[in-house]
């Protein structure tokens, strides 16, 4: 836990478990909330073949994930963190011109 809350720049481990908390159900609720998004634009395997289907749902739930993760961060005190985190990933995917720089 040590090499974590290093990493992460976090003091607590009930910190780190809090955060293992938050990216365990931010996965699974992204996930959840595909499902129907599929099934509202007619996408499903057995119609579309599951080599249709399963990208269609990956790219489905990445923008979930990204977008819940600092929502249900701070549900759970922990916006910080997961904001910091969301500007780290999005700035080395190139999307770093979406946060202003600062100072």
């Amino acid at each position: 836990m040590d090499k974590l809350k290093e990493r992460w720049g976090i003091t607590s481990n009930f910190q780190v478990i809090l955060i293992i908390i938050v990216f365990s159900i931010n996965g699974s609720f992204a996930a959840w909330v595909a499902k129907p998004i599929t099934e509202f634009i007619g996408i499903s395997p057995e119609e579309n073949g599951w080599l249709v289907y399963l990208p269609i749902r990956i790219l489905l739930i990445f923008p979930i994930y990204q977008t819940t993760l600092p929502i249900v961060g701070f549900l759970f005190g922990q916006f910080k963190f997961f904001w910091n985190f969301e500007k780290k990933m999005l700035t080395r995917m190139g999307l770093g011109f979406l946060f202003k720089k600062e100072n």
